[in-house]
């Protein structure tokens, strides 16, 4: 009978050790249930269960139905409603590089320069195009500074070659400024650089729009990378809405009226009044009223009734 309630419960994964304890304390004609129930008040588990009571947690945080989804899927909505709000930003890497070396050196400083301002400000997708000869190494009539930072931005995933090959000793090389205003215009983002562009402007009508509203221009001073604070002009959008998807409209200031109070054009007048801010909006002929009734007296007003 013994041996056939320890096969029993080792089967069910209770440990040899704490069974022989049960059957030795209630007997060998205790009742199954008898031994299950003191198994469980001495705390012992079956194996199986002891097994699976580590990765168990694991595997729910794994899955994460309560938990981590949620979580994750916020955290997700954090970087696209920042994704969103900013826009693309696709960096000419020769233009940038040869305005920071004065047009006499490819400095890559001056694209790292650019590429940590936009980071600042949050933007998460940055590209950078450059042509692929420049990873070569420099050659006297093309000089180039800081070349180590190219293969950073690379292994980064900003920096994008574009493609370049030698047929013959000569080198043929992609048209890279059309690679960066395709995959600007594709993303909806915004072109950094001070080329304008036009060949490719006359190419494509869409294109043309494109580059003449999205196309950010900058400068460097002691190496400093600044963009203008107003983008399309002074009467164009700031910097800040020229960089973001929804921008934020400027509150309408009203200019106050020259006249003042003494202004006769009542509601009609386009000027701010401070004076009438808590009065009634009314006509000239309304408020001329309104001031006679005030100044007349019932008694007149009995006196001028009977007089006509």
């Amino acid at each position: 009978v013994n041996q056939s309630k320890l096969d029993l419960f080792c089967k069910l994964g209770y440990g040899k050790q704490d069974i022989c304890k049960v059957l030795e304390n209630l007997g060998p004609e205790a009742l199954e249930d008898d031994v299950l129930k003191e198994l469980i008040r001495m705390g012992s588990k079956p194996q199986a269960l002891e097994n699976q009571a580590q990765p168990s947690p694991l595997k729910l945080v794994a899955r994460g139905s309560c938990s981590t989804t949620p979580g994750l899927k916020w955290l997700g909505e954090d970087e696209s409603d920042s994704s969103d709000s900013l826009r693309p930003i696709v960096i000419d890497g020769s233009n940038v590089a040869m305005s920071h070396g004065n047009k006499e050196v490819f400095s890559c400083w001056g694209i790292q320069l650019a590429v940590d301002w936009f980071r600042e400000r949050g933007h998460t997708y940055i590209k950078v195009f450059v042509p692929l000869w420049r990873k070569e190494p420099p050659r006297q009539d093309s000089p180039i500074a800081d070349q180590h930072i190219l293969e950073e931005l690379e292994k980064q995933s900003i920096l994008v070659y574009t493609p370049s090959r030698k047929v013959k000793g000569k080198r043929v090389v992609c048209y890279d400024d059309r690679y960066i205003v395709k995959v600007a215009y594709e993303k909806d983002g915004v072109i950094v650089s001070n080329d304008h562009y036009r060949d490719l402007q006359n190419e494509n009508p869409e294109w043309k729009w494109f580059i003449e509203q999205r196309l950010l221009m900058y400068s460097f001073v002691s190496n400093r990378f600044m963009p203008p604070d107003d983008p399309l002009g002074r009467h164009g959008p700031t910097l800040d809405n020229f960089l973001s998807k929804k921008p934020v409209l400027p509150e309408k200031k009203l200019q106050p009226c020259p006249y003042g109070k003494k202004c006769t054009y009542g509601n009609k007048c386009k000027f701010y009044h401070p004076e009438r801010l808590r009065q009634a909006q009314l006509s000239v002929a309304d408020e001329l009223r309104a001031k006679t009734k005030v100044l007349l007296t019932p008694g007149k007003e009995e006196e001028r009734c009977n007089c006509s």
